[in-house]
Formats: C-alpha cells, structure tokens, sequence
C-alpha cells in the first residue's frame, strides 16, 4: 500500500542496486576517495585506502592460514571498532558468510549461535573472551582476538572506558589481530555475486531459540543504498556510529551505508553522551541514527546548549516511538526533524521510513523503494481498509530468504497474497488516509526494550534451569526509560526459598543484559488454559491495566 500523494519530491519509486558484492562497494570507495578518513576513532584516523588494505590482509589470512572457503560462516564478535568494520568486510572479501553476534550474548546464547550456523571461526574483541567458554579449540577451529586500544590515539582528549585502554594479552589458542596485520597476506579471485549469501544475524523466536535470518549481498546492498537515497545524504557526510555494529540498524547505517557513499564515521565503542557531543562538535558530524532512549540521555547534560551542534542535519532513528515532546525539542535545538522509520532483522533494517519533507510524529513512514506493504487480518489474512488495525505486512528486496536450517519456521513467515510472497512482520498496525503507517501492538509475543527485541519464550527457558523455579511466566511491564521491561511472574517448587534481588543476580550469569528480568513476582500459582496451556496473555493484559488505572 503507498500514497504516491506523499512520496519525497522529485524521488523515484524503483531504486537501481548495484549487481556486486558489499565489498565492491569499498573498493570503490577506496579508489575513488583513497585519502579520505573512512573512520575517525578516539584522534585516530584510517583512510579509505588503508581500510581497504587491511581488509584484504584479514581476508588473505582466512583464507591461507584458516582454510576460510566460499560459504563458510564466520562469527564477528566484538563491540564497535575499526576492527569490526575490517573484520566485516574481510569475511566478505574471504567470500565467507558474517555471524554478527550480540557483545551482550551469554555462553549459552553464543554456543546455541556458533553450533547453529556452524562457524568454525571466530573474531572477537578481547574483552569478550571469557563468554567463549569452552568454544574455542572445540566447536570454534579457529580464533582472532582484536583490541580496542591499537586503534586509539593515547594522546586524545575523549573521554576513554576501560575496554579502550586494556593493552593487549597474550590469549592461548588464538591468533593476535596485530601478528595477522604484519604478515600482509593477500585474498584469492573473488567470485562473489549479488545472490551470495552475506550475513546470518540471529534473531529471538516465539519458540525460544534464536534463529539465524538468511541475507544475500542483494537485500543488504538495498537498504544500504535506499537509506542514503531516501534521505537525501551528501557524498560528504560525516556519520555518528554510536548504535551497535552487530545490530542490524547499526550495521547499515553505520557500516555499510558509509563505506557504499565513501563517507567518514565517527565510531564510538561504548556510550557516552558527552563523548557524543564532543565529536559532533569538533568533526561537524552531519549525521547521526539514534533510538529515543539514546537521544533522552543526550539532551540531559548541562552544558549542551554550550556546544555547536549545527552541523547536524539528518537525524534518524527506531525501535520505538519518538515521544511528541522531545521530538518538538530536538527541532528547537538544532531545526531539524527526527525521522522516524521501521525495520526488522529479517528486512536487514528499514521496509518504513518517514518522508524528510514531510514526517509524521510517532509513525513508522511510508514503504520505501520497491517496498509493498498491506495491512491483513491477521486469521483470515483479508486485506483491511484505511484506518483498520491488522499486521503489518512487507514484500521487497530487503526481505530475507529465509531462517537459516528451519524450514517450519520459514513457512510460517511467509504468506502468499494476490500472488505476491509476504513477510508476517507480527506487528499490529494500521494504515491513515495518507498512507503512512503506525503501530499499535503486536501479535507476536515480544517485548520492546529499548529497541531490543526480547522473546518470552526464550527467557523463560532460561529461568526453569533455575533449581528453585516450578513455573515461570515472563511479560511485559512499562519502563519509563526502556520504553518496556522484562518481568517475570514466578511459582516455586515446594519448601524452595528464594528472593529477588539474588533472582536477578542469578539470570544476569544466564542470558543478555536487555533481557534480564527487571521485576519479579512470586506468585502461588499461573492461569492455565483447559489444555494447561499457561495465559501469559491475560497476564500480559492485567499488568498493562494495572499501570494504566495506577496512573
């Protein structure tokens, strides 16, 4: 469904992509602005020829010393670098396949990744070593162990966390990003089509474990040049990279929608408001995607008005509503607009985003180029009328393959309507007279924590390996930083004891911070459907009910 009434000026609906490879895009990049800084990190800089250099001595070694082969999955597991963007682009040079992995991910959730997709090898940010486990030597042949401070400047003024100035240590059974650098290999021909497969990031199920979503060079190349395209962004931008690299949205706003448009990140490790605004100051940074709660924790510092912030001329962002009011402070500060859009890990980010000339507060946007989008009832799959909330639909060439090694799954996603092959996004929504779209719910059973997409399912998995737990039921409850939180409704087993404070403790050594349980409740019993079936949903109903009588 698209109102052409209120498509961007002077736009066209269908968006040429490039029949190449992502890595295509920095050699490109490379020869067109070789002298051009491709990533400022804490006073360090590395220009567009220098990344394409060691990029390809990454790849060479992979490939000579790794036995890396066409189609092999390797994990990329590390926190916001320019080692993560050379080790990105050197698995897709290797002709490889990249596992993004989640930095926040516990041992368990790693190894259900890794055995899943079947990586042999893995590059990984020091810090992170200790969630590996037992992998390396086993399940993970391989390993490469990158670290932060290489790539720092010691002399800058930004404010530095401890991952940034940890000096590298000698980790057994690994080989040290630097000794790899020195040897300066060289990759094999390179075959890789549009149609390859590129990335496998893992996404949360209703059933529990997390499923890989199958991405070729095709669908990401589309939302890494639509995005671009759709807002208008000078070859020349200067791009903010404070959302996480290993996250979908950062991964093409941050990553790949740079180095196709030969711009300049400003890459940031770790959040820090005051950092942020420092390199918006001094590199004019033009360019920034940000979530709301990121974007609340900026605008509350004292001295913001202090700082020159005009360079800022796009300012994007998702994965939750824009309250009304900041949005209006945000204009007043710097003049622009935040544009909302919409995106799932199975599109590789936006099917959604909000015309420049004209945004709508708290909406998803319009579907962008090539991009159909319908609004059906969910049972009967009927399409419905303007106004009628049902979910939300998409079909484009962003939408994924399928999930990797579930083909049940994979059915289930897809639904054929009027001869067109859909993607069920599980997002209520509906449609205004003007064609744009909004969310009101969801039909799937998931919770939005700031921006990240927690599962139910998976989270009461975890809790039952708890030895006191009998039965376990996890919701929703508001937050009002997060947006949502994970609550968990608990029942023991006879003669167990236990409170909530150690509770929490325990899941945070079980599962990803964002998805640790905020408030417990201990509970005699749960409602149990004919089928003992346990009614999360009423649960879920009763707490949002409650919250909103309490207000």
């Amino acid at each position: 469904m698209k109102n052409i009434d209120h498509w961007p000026p002077g736009m066209p609906t269908h968006l040429e992509l490039p029949q190449t490879s992502l890595y295509y895009n920095l050699e490109v990049s490379a020869a067109r602005y070789p002298n051009r800084d491709a990533i400022v990190y804490y006073g360090n800089t590395i220009t567009f020829s220098e990344l394409k250099r060691q990029v390809d001595i990454l790849a060479g070694y992979l490939q000579q010393k790794m036995q890396v082969i066409k189609g092999d999955r390797v994990a990329l597991f590390m926190q916001n670098s320019p080692q993560f963007i050379i080790a990105f682009y050197a698995i897709l040079r290797a002709q490889a396949v990249v596992v993004p992995i989640n930095t926040m991910n516990m041992p368990q959730e790693i190894a259900h990744i890794v055995k899943d997709s079947g990586c042999k090898v893995i590059i990984y940010g020091q810090e992170l070593g200790a969630n590996l486990g037992q992998l390396i030597g086993n399940e993970l042949a391989h390993a490469i162990v990158a670290t932060y401070s290489e790539y720092v400047n010691p002399l800058t003024d930004l404010p530095l966390s401890d991952v940034l100035t940890t000096p590298t240590k000698r980790v057994a059974g690994t080989v040290a990003w630097q000794e790899i650098m020195q040897l300066g290999l060289q990759p094999g021909p390179d075959t890789t089509g549009p149609d390859d497969l590129a990335v496998l990031p893992y996404t949360s199920g209703t059933t529990g474990a997390p499923k890989g979503c199958l991405h070729t060079h095709r669908s990401v190349m589309h939302t890494a040049v639509a995005g671009p395209e759709w807002c208008r962004s000078p070859k020349d931008n200067v791009i903010l990279a404070a959302l996480p690299m290993f996250h979908v949205t950062g991964l093409q706003n941050c990553v790949n929608t740079p180095i196709y448009g030969g711009c300049t990140v400003l890459v940031m490790t770790r959040w820090d408001k005051r950092c942020a605004a420092m390199l918006i100051e001094r590199y004019r940074a033009t360019a920034w995607t940000a979530i709301p709660t990121m974007l609340f924790d900026f605008l509350n510092q004292p001295d913001l008005d202090e700082r020159d912030l005009s360079s800022l001329t796009i300012l994007t962002g998702g994965g939750a509503a824009m309250p009304k009011a900041v949005a209006e402070r945000i204009h007043a500060l710097w003049g622009i607009s935040y544009i909302e859009g919409y995106g799932l890990s199975e599109t590789i980010a936006p099917t959604h985003i909000n015309p420049s000339h004209r945004p709508k507060a708290q909406c998803l946007g319009i579907p962008i180029f090539d991009t159909d989008s319908i609004v059906v009832d969910p049972d009967t799959l009927q399409e419905l009328s303007v106004g009628s909330t049902g979910e939300i639909l998409v079909q484009g060439p962003q939408v994924f393959l399928g999930y990797h090694g579930n083909p049940e799954a994979t059915e289930a996603a897809f639904v054929q309507i009027n001869g067109r092959r859909y993607f069920r996004t599980g997002d209520l929504g509906y449609v205004d007279v003007d064609g744009y779209f909004f969310m009101v719910d969801r039909v799937k059973r998931m919770i939005n924590a700031s921006g990240y997409k927690v599962w139910p399912a998976e989270v009461e998995s975890y809790l039952y390996a708890h030895p006191a737990i009998l039965e376990a039921c996890v919701i929703g409850c508001r937050d009002q930083h997060r947006g949502e939180s994970v609550k968990a409704l608990l029942v023991l087993k006879p003669g167990a004891t236990l409170d909530a404070d150690s509770f929490i403790a325990w899941t945070r050594t079980q599962m990803a911070a964002y998805k640790v349980p905020h408030v417990v409740e201990f509970v005699s019993s749960l409602p149990k459907s004919a089928t003992g079936k346990v009614q999360w949903r009423a649960l879920q109903e009763k707490e949002f009910h409650e919250e909103g009588e309490l207000r």
